[in-house]
C-alpha cells in the first residue's frame, strides 16, 4: 500500500508491470501499427517486455552489448535486435536464475556446440564425446577472449 487509507475507501496498490513468460511474445508483437523493424522507445519495450524501464537502463550499464540508439536529450530507441537480447537477458535472470555476472558471461560465451551421438555408440564412446565437446567449447570461449584482449591492446 501507498500513504494511509481513508476509512470505507478501498486501499490503493502499486503499479504492477504483467510479467511475460520468456519469450512468450517476439519483437514483431507490438501492437501499436508500426513496422516490426520500427525503432521502440524505452517505455514501449518495457510494456511489451513487462518489465520497468530502470531495469532496461540498468540492463544496459551491466551488459555491454546491450546499446540501444541515443538521440538528443539522450532519448533511447531499442532496434529489434536490442529487444530480442532484453528478451534473452530477461529469461536468463528472472526465469532460470542468472546472476547477472552469469548472465553477461553466458551471453558472452560462444553458443554450445550440440553433439549427435549413434545409437551404437558405447558409454565410455560417449563419455569421450562429451567431454571432447566441452573442451571444444571452453578452447573456443578462450580464443574469442584472447582475441577481444588483443584487438582491445
Amino acid at each position: 500500500m501507498i500513504g494511509p487509507v481513508e476509512p470505507g475507501t478501498a486501499p490503493r496498490k502499486r503499479a504492477s508491470v504483467a510479467k511475460q513468460a520468456p519469450g512468450a511474445a517476439p519483437a514483431h508483437a507490438f501492437q501499436d501499427g508500426k513496422d516490426p523493424h520500427a525503432l521502440r522507445t524505452i517505455g514501449e519495450v518495457a510494456r511489451a517486455l513487462g518489465l520497468r524501464q530502470h531495469v532496461l537502463r540498468y540492463w544496459e550499464e551491466q551488459f555491454p552489448m546491450l546499446r540501444p540508439l541515443t538521440r538528443a536529450g539522450g532519448r533511447r530507441y531499442y532496434r529489434p535486435e536490442d529487444i530480442a537480447l532484453l528478451r534473452r537477458i530477461d529469461g536468463l535472470v528472472h526465469h532460470q536464475g542468472y546472476t547477472i555476472r552469469g548472465a553477461r558471461l553466458a551471453l558472452m560465451e560462444p553458443k554450445a556446440v550440440a553433439v549427435e551421438f549413434s545409437p551404437d555408440a558405447s558409454e565410455p564412446e560417449m563419455a569421450i564425446v562429451t567431454a571432447m565437446a566441452a573442451l571444444r567449447a571452453h578452447l573456443d570461449a578462450i580464443r574469442v577472449r584472447l582475441s577481444r584482449a588483443l584487438g582491445d591492446s
